[in-house]
């Protein structure tokens, strides 16, 4: 076996080393292997820590207290109590292992246990994926030369890609998807053989196939991961309708065809880190764009007239049939069906702003922002912000902005009449809102008890008198609306 030479030390979570230590210490050699070896030599971080070791299942669950042991595979989660986060608590221990038969192009038929270290990683997929480190002696194994793929970004599979892509079809998109996280490139014969057997991607359940295309949609670079589907014919077995955007060329308003401008609209939304729902919907929001799709011969130019709502309904559909959570169905459909929002010009007013902020939520309405501007870079426009959309921004925050009124203060009305003794009427309100004109002046003010006493001294004004005074609180009240508006189109650069 070919090993990097000399020692190399990695920096390891004590309950790693722990766990690594428990089982030298019982005798058995120990090695981390597979993600975590890759990322620690690349300096990422390590959320999924994988050991295997020639200790048996049942010598493993023998060793350490706490163990989850529910699989056919040999897989023993090593349950490390004194962890905090639950996520990052099991470390997964499995026995060296041949496995023989993949009947379902998935799973093996069989598992021998009892194979050497060598014969454990030579079934595994890629070879940046066949490195084992060993935390004890500090030193890492790589017997089909992963470094060095992993130096030039490489992916390659362990031997023959065939045989390797036969054995479990999930391989196709996690080359992709791994490609896609390390800024890398697929091994021309690895791409060769990955083309001829993409059609067998459909044999894979489809909660496993979305849960690699939201690692794509994720990773550090979105728009090449899709560009790979794409290019090795991955993508018109998982997502067809997004497929059929490639050479749709749009309307003058654009520079790229559908496609590419879909592509370009997420790579945006991963520079600005946006949210896993602004990605879905950034790389879907065109996707009604080919069937709504008319040359208008006057204009010399095409349309694509309600491709929104006809875009809707096909992320909706696109998104069960990729068992996405109905929440992430929901959001991603309702941004799709709305990011058109900004097309009137006229719409840039406070009552357009509210009827918008009316159909998809307070809680959605910044993603819809988001959204918008990662399209407008899509299109290939030089800013994300311009006059309009910071005008309708700073509009947002006017209308979601807590309005100034007597709720601001630490004491309502109830305890003004049962502080006071005082009984329902308008008096009530003249003495809150002149209490708010003095807050506004000087919010140190706004303390139950100096309220109170404040109360209590304009209590013996005459209506009169307290009527002047609240109306100078509601004046100030006024005053400070339009202070904090004006502060927001500022903020904006708007008037």
């Amino acid at each position: 076996m070919e090993k990097q030479h000399g020692s190399v030390s990695f920096s390891l979570p004590k309950h790693v080393l722990d766990v690594a230590q428990a089982l030298s210490g019982a005798g058995f050699s120990v090695h981390l292997v597979g993600g975590c070896v890759r990322d620690l030599i690349m300096g990422r971080s390590v959320t999924d820590w994988d050991m295997t070791t020639d200790a048996h299942p049942d010598r493993i669950q023998e060793i350490f207290e706490h163990t989850v042991y529910e699989n056919e595979y040999g897989t023993v989660g090593v349950v490390c109590d004194a962890v905090e986060d639950p996520n990052h608590r099991v470390i997964e221990v499995t026995p060296y292992r041949k496995e023989a038969g993949y009947s379902d192009n998935r799973r093996p038929d069989s598992v021998t246990f009892g194979a050497s270290l060598e014969e454990d990683l030579a079934r595994r997929d890629f070879t940046i994926n066949a490195l084992a480190y060993d935390p004890i002696q500090q030193t890492i194994v790589d017997p089909h030369g992963g470094i060095a793929d992993l130096h030039r970004g490489c992916i390659r599979t362990v031997g023959d890609p065939s045989e390797r892509f036969s054995e479990d079809a999930l391989r196709l998109l996690r080359a992709v998807r791994i490609a896609a996280q390390l800024g890398g490139n697929i091994e021309e014969k690895t791409e060769s053989v990955l083309k001829q057997c993409a059609p067998r991607i459909t044999s894979v359940a489809v909660e496993r196939i979305r849960d690699e295309l939201v690692k794509i949609t994720m990773s550090d670079h979105p728009a090449d991961g899709v560009q790979m589907l794409c290019d090795v014919g991955l993508l018109e077995q998982v997502i067809p309708e997004l497929h059929a955007g490639v050479g749709i060329e749009q309307n003058q308003a654009h520079s790229y065809d559908v496609f590419e401008h879909s592509i370009r609209t997420i790579e945006h939304a991963h520079t600005r880190s946006f949210r896993l729902e602004v990605r879905i919907a950034a790389l879907l929001h065109d996707i009604g764009k080919v069937p709504t799709r008319e040359w208008v011969q006057n204009k010399k130019d095409w349309t694509f007239h309600a491709h929104e709502v006809v875009g809707a309904r096909m992320v909706r559909t696109i998104l069960k049939r990729l068992s996405f959570s109905k929440a992430i169905t929901e959001t991603v459909t309702l941004l799709v069906r709305w990011h058109m929002f900004f097309s009137d010009p006229d719409q840039v007013s406070l009552s357009g702003v509210r009827r918008m902020i009316a159909r998809v939520g307070e809680e959605h309405i910044w993603d819809l922002i988001d959204l918008r501007m990662c399209d407008r870079i899509g299109t290939g426009r030089p800013k994300e912000q311009p006059y309009r959309l910071r005008k309708y921004i700073s509009l947002i925050e006017e209308v979601l902005r807590e309005p100034v009124t007597p709720g601001v203060l630490a004491l309502d009305g109830t305890d003004l009449m049962r502080e006071l003794a005082m009984k329902p009427g308008p008096r009530v309100g003249h003495i809150l809102h002149a209490l708010l004109g003095d807050v506004l002046d000087d919010p140190k003010k706004n303390t139950k008890e100096h309220l109170i006493e404040q109360a209590k001294k304009l209590t013996a004004l005459s209506d009169k008198d307290l009527i002047a005074r609240g109306e100078a609180g509601k004046v100030r009240r006024f005053e400070e609306d339009e202070e904090q508006s004006a502060a927001i189109r500022k903020k904006y650069g708007v008037s």
